[in-house]
């Protein structure tokens, strides 16, 4: 944006300048800087010494404050013309609440001596911050309020049709339900068909704390629909399930393999592959194939999602789900960790993030769904990055009655020693292993919990290895995520057993893991029933625990609104003409603080630009710096412009290797938790403590390009691109802004490994997700 641009943008759309005259307009830019800041960058934040005052050129942003429970409070949002940080240099005190940038911000910073000169030599100007003041006070205050009274929850299921959501989670000894009003909050049905070892099936329904039960003499799954309406009829009229009120239905679906990164509307393409999919899974998808189809045949016109329980899952790195076997494993089978309890570890990474009243995008959260199967999930700013099942769900943790991880070996010397069957080593590891097999009691942690009380020997045993496997592996999901923020507990155990989480973090405390064991052991068992969560972390515990009352079914019925949604606005997309996109190749680069560019550069140096690049405002410049890692540099890296308010390295993974550091993948500006380095310039070098990362696939795009795409900032797609053989990219995320133009990003080993070149062009496929 040129002088003369900024100028005219000055004096007809800032109003803290409207009384200047342009002479006096050209003197303050002449003396600022423009900077730009990416989306969950911090502009300011709690506690700084402001050394300038900002102006919205472009972009949106939020201002807000968080209380003692670490909530936080939104208390304005800020577009372009709005200016921030003047109210600190008004009232000479540090800065008051955060200003976080919600996508890319173009920002003139103006000085505090300009302030000193200028603004306050102005009435007109003081007297407009004045009002500006008294005005953010009151919304303080207002938002504090509406905190207080609550507000909706993340996991809100509203849809423009009125009706009932139903969600089905078909498995082989039990059938989970939940049936979910899109007006009423309050009429949320949970219920349970318990057919396992019993000559007749019982069907359990739950609305709040009132419980009936239905005993059903042969119950076949054909008759599902009919069994819950008769048992929800018990719990009264208001509450009796009428199968026309069906606007949605979300089928669990275990195994979705690489073929799906998200919940989708289920076709008969998309069966066929679940099919497929049963390779890996021949316990479980038939099984939820088959409540797809009776659900199908009960509700031919109603839309039917399939949400897969290894869809959240991947986004987990090469490194982390690849197995040490000859790789043509995996590009010709499939062979690698998929990982499972996807749905219970997000609505978990969601569920804290509202109650902290945090944003998902900030949080390092170690999940641990303890159940009848059990799994820990590491969770990076609201990315799965590890997790401990595997291929099947029978790696990774013991469980109940699985074994977890063994050596494969163990599995040879069983066929060759004791001539085991594939079928009976199946059963062995899923049915006789884990806590039941070392026991030699049961796989139920209560009985358990009771014989070692009784000083059982195995069966103390058994709770001890559990225990270690589960405490052992969330500090290995720290150590990956390089923090924690939360330690989370759901599942069957995790809500019931204040043992087990007692023991999980006991020795954790050099960790930031503090439990209040007073709260944990009053929580007892009604978790779930009365409340939704409980906070058991000592007050000074750095990292909050949580135990989460587990709510699979309420986060299918989300997911199945969510992909209907996707999929009708996808559906219209296509349906017109929509643009290609361009695709470029980011090399990698750097974005400077100004106050490294003159440790670098020298005392006063502004950055020199070279030439324009594709988005409009950046530019690249002729200043280059030398990389220094651990293990190697990476020499005459180029600058881009304008500054930032924190350094920012931008590499690739073949980069990584020769600094010798482990970024993580993270959008531009989301730099917490990432490692640093040093970087060397003609007048000197600094070493920055955070800020290398591996970029996110994206698209930039302003707001036309979103409306015809059907998509807003910070959606997650699918693009096709088109060239020799086509290629398809999940994962990435779309940003918006007015002063963008429309591109795909993505870095040099990725358009290396798939031949791809600046000016290939995409289209988007699939929407993944939508904030």
């Amino acid at each position: 944006m040129s002088d003369i641009d900024l100028k005219q943008f000055f004096l007809e759309q800032v109003p803290l300048f409207s009384s200047f005259s342009a002479e006096k307009i050209e003197e303050i830019l002449t003396r600022s800087r423009l900077a730009t800041f990416e989306g969950n960058e911090a502009m300011l934040e709690t506690g700084d010494e402001t050394q300038h005052f900002g102006v919205m050129i472009s972009g949106h942003a939020e201002v807000s404050t968080s209380d003692n429970t670490g909530s936080r409070h939104v208390v304005a949002q800020l577009g372009p013309g709005d200016v921030f940080g003047v109210m600190a240099l008004l009232t000479a005190e540090k800065i008051a609440a955060d200003v976080i940038a919600g996508n890319r911000c173009f920002v003139l910073l103006v000085p505090q001596t300009v302030f000193a000169s200028h603004i306050l030599a102005n009435p007109k100007a003081v007297a407009y911050l004045s009002r500006q003041l008294a005005e953010r006070t009151r919304a303080m205050t207002a938002s504090e309020k509406a905190e207080q009274l609550g507000g909706s929850g993340l996991l809100a299921l509203h849809s423009a049709q009125a009706g009932k959501v139903v969600a089905l989670n078909v498995g082989l000894q039990q059938i989970h339900f939940g049936i979910y009003d899109t007006r009423e909050s309050g009429a949320d049905i949970l219920g349970v068909v318990e057919a396992a070892d019993t000559p007749a099936a019982h069907l359990t329904v739950r609305v709040g704390p009132q419980q009936k039960t239905l005993q059903c003499s042969e119950f076949r799954l054909s008759g599902l629909f009919a069994a819950i309406t008769e048992a929800t009829a018990l719990l009264g009229q208001a509450f009796t399930f009428h199968p026309a009120d069906v606007v949605a239905i979300g089928h669990r679906v275990v195994h979705g393999g690489n073929r799906f990164a998200s919940a989708v509307v289920i076709t008969p393409e998309v069966i066929a592959d679940i099919e497929t999919l049963a390779t890996f899974a021949p316990l479980h998808n038939p099984a939820n194939i088959a409540g797809i189809r009776v659900a199908q045949k009960a509700f031919p016109n109603v839309p039917q999602v399939a949400v897969f329980d290894t869809a959240f899952h991947q986004t987990l790195a090469p490194y982390a789900y690849l197995y040490g076997l000859p790789y043509e494993l995996y590009k010709q089978h499939g062979i690698r960790r998929y990982g499972f309890h996807g749905s219970s570890h997000r609505y978990v990474s969601l569920k804290a993030a509202e109650v902290l009243g945090r944003p998902l995008g900030e949080l390092e959260i170690v999940s641990c769904h303890l159940g009848i199967g059990a799994s820990l999930c590491a969770i990076d700013h609201g990315r799965s990055v590890d997790t401990s099942m595997g291929m099947t769900p029978t790696d990774g943790l013991i469980m109940p009655s699985r074994s977890g991880s063994i050596d494969p070996a163990v599995m040879l010397h069983l066929i060759e020693a004791h001539g085991m069957t594939p079928a009976a080593l199946s059963n062995l590891i899923n049915c006789e292993s884990g806590m039941k097999g070392i026991s030699g009691i049961s796989g139920d942690i209560h009985a358990i919990e009771a014989a070692a009380a009784a000083g059982d020997h195995r069966a103390l045993l058994a709770h001890k290895a559990f225990c270690y496997q589960v405490r052992k592996n969330i500090g290995a999901y720290a150590a990956a995520m390089g923090g924690i923020d939360v330690l989370a507990f759901t599942g069957d155990i995790g809500e019931s057993s204040a043992t087990v989480r007692s023991l999980a973090c006991q020795g954790l405390a050099w960790m930031g893991i503090r439990l209040d064991e007073e709260k944990n052991r009053a929580l007892g068992k009604n978790l779930g029933k009365f409340e939704s969560h409980a906070l058991i972390s000592a007050d000074d515990s750095p990292v909050k625990i949580m135990v989460i009352a587990n709510d699979d079914e309420r986060l299918v019925a989300w997911e199945a609104l969510r992909a209907i949604e996707r999929n009708s606005l996808l559906q219209e997309a296509q349906a017109e003409d929509t643009p290609a996109i361009p695709v470029e190749i980011s090399a990698h680069h750097v974005h400077l603080s100004q106050a490294d560019v003159e440790a670098l550069f020298g005392p006063g140096h502004q950055l020199t630009p070279m030439h324009e690049l594709s988005q409009p405002g950046q530019y690249a410049c002729e200043e280059k710096v030398h990389l220094v890692g651990p293990k190697g540099r990476i020499a005459n890296v180029r600058v881009l412009g304008p500054t930032r308010k924190e350094t920012q390295v931008e590499i690739a993974m073949t980069e990584q290797f020769k600094l010798g550091v482990q970024p993580p993948i993270r959008q531009s500006g989301d730099l917490t938790g990432t490692p640093g380095l040093t970087l060397e310039g003609p007048h000197g070098s600094t070493q920055i403590e955070r800020g290398v990362i591996c970029a996110q696939r994206h698209i930039h795009m302003s707001p036309d390009d979103a409306l015809r795409f059907r998509v807003r900032d910070n959606t997650v797609v699918r693009v096709r691109i088109a060239g020799e053989r086509e290629l398809i990219f999940g994962d990435v995320v779309v940003r918006v802004n007015p002063a963008f133009r429309l591109a795909m990003h993505i870095d040099t080993d990725e358009g290396n490994a798939g031949n791809i070149r600046t000016g290939m062009l995409g289209y988007i496929e699939g929407i993944e997700s939508r904030p």
